[in-house]
């Protein structure tokens, strides 16, 4: 494999170092961490990454159009959600024990800060969440052809995350918080994706990926939606230490089932926009940073989403 495509490597474990999608409140963040930072190698060993995201969700939304707090009626017969600021941190671990297969582990610690408006209280509920979510575990095969530039992912997400989470103050303090905006969803779900990635040239690297997320069970009441996410990105490679980058991230998100769930005001489709730079500090360690705007959000019923996100990360490769 030559140099340049084995550094453009993306066993894409976007699943595993991405924030879980929130269906009250569906949350961006499908940036591409593995591709970000310099990708997994094809061979075998350990490799670490790290990564930090932060996003404030507070532009109502309605369609595909935002609305204006100020002509929303308060108190009203829906729900009102305010704001949602979110200080995210993910932990990944990836072996590969050969050139065909890899495994990563990876652990989300959500610190979330929630406020809203229920249907029928005229004023603000709040409530801050902060602990681990759901634990992912995503393996990949690549050994398709001696490039090994095209792989499958499969896996699951289990319910490490707690989902009892109640309001601390306003009206509805003491009550649950949405399930939708729990650190878990409490189900198990399975993963399966499939990845591509090559180099035009010596200068210019690209990626391709998709992957779907299926809840496998319900939990007291509440099951989430199935959710799919495609991602691809452009990488300019002619600096060996400053990799600047480009990925377009979509999530298409069904709604919420069961008597617990907010079927009305959860499912979306979300498209963004996310510039960055990898900085590569040596032959194991690199650095990356990111932004990320929205191209096009659509929810169902009324919800609140982000205006922009920023995502940093380390990723060492032992």
């Amino acid at each position: 494999m030559r140099p340049v495509v084995r550094c453009l490597f993306a066993g894409l474990f976007t699943a595993v170092a991405s924030p879980a999608a929130l269906a009250c409140s569906a949350c961006g963040c499908t940036l591409s961490s593995d591709w970000a930072s310099q990708g997994l190698a094809t061979s075998k060993g350990w490799r670490f990454d790290a990564r930090f995201d932060f996003f404030d969700q507070d532009q109502l939304r309605e369609g595909t159009s935002s609305v204006a707090r100020e002509t929303v009626a308060i108190p009203n017969e829906r729900e009102v959600q305010q704001y949602t600021t979110n200080r995210n941190y993910t932990f990944a671990l990836d072996y590969s024990p050969g050139k065909d297969w890899g495994v990563s582990v990876a652990l989300p610690w959500f610190n979330r800060s929630h406020g809203t408006i229920v249907a029928g209280d005229e004023a603000v509920s709040t409530s801050h969440d902060e602990g681990i979510g759901d634990l992912r575990v995503l393996a990949r095969y690549s050994g398709f052809d001696a490039q090994r530039d095209t792989g499958v992912e499969f896996g699951v997400k289990l319910p490490t995350g707690a989902f009892g989470s109640k309001f601390e103050t306003g009206p509805q303090q003491g009550e649950t918080v949405d399930r939708g905006l729990q650190l878990g969803t409490g189900t198990t779900d399975l993963l399966l994706g499939a990845y591509h990635f090559g180099a035009f040239n010596a200068d210019w690297g690209y990626f391709g990926q998709a992957l779907l997320q299926v809840p496998l069970n319900s939990r007291e009441n509440f099951k989430p939606g199935t959710g799919f996410n495609l991602n691809a990105g452009l990488r300019y490679t002619a600096s060996e230490t400053f990799v600047p980058q480009l990925q377009v991230n979509a999530r298409f998100e069904k709604r919420e089932q069961g008597a617990n769930a907010d079927i009305d005001n959860s499912g979306a489709t979300l498209i963004y926009l996310s510039p960055g730079m990898t900085w590569n500090l040596s032959r194991r360690f690199s650095a990356y940073a990111f932004a990320q705007v929205p191209l096009h959000q659509r929810v169902n019923g009324l919800q609140i989403e982000l205006r922009w996100s920023a995502s940093v990360g380390l990723h060492y490769i032992f």
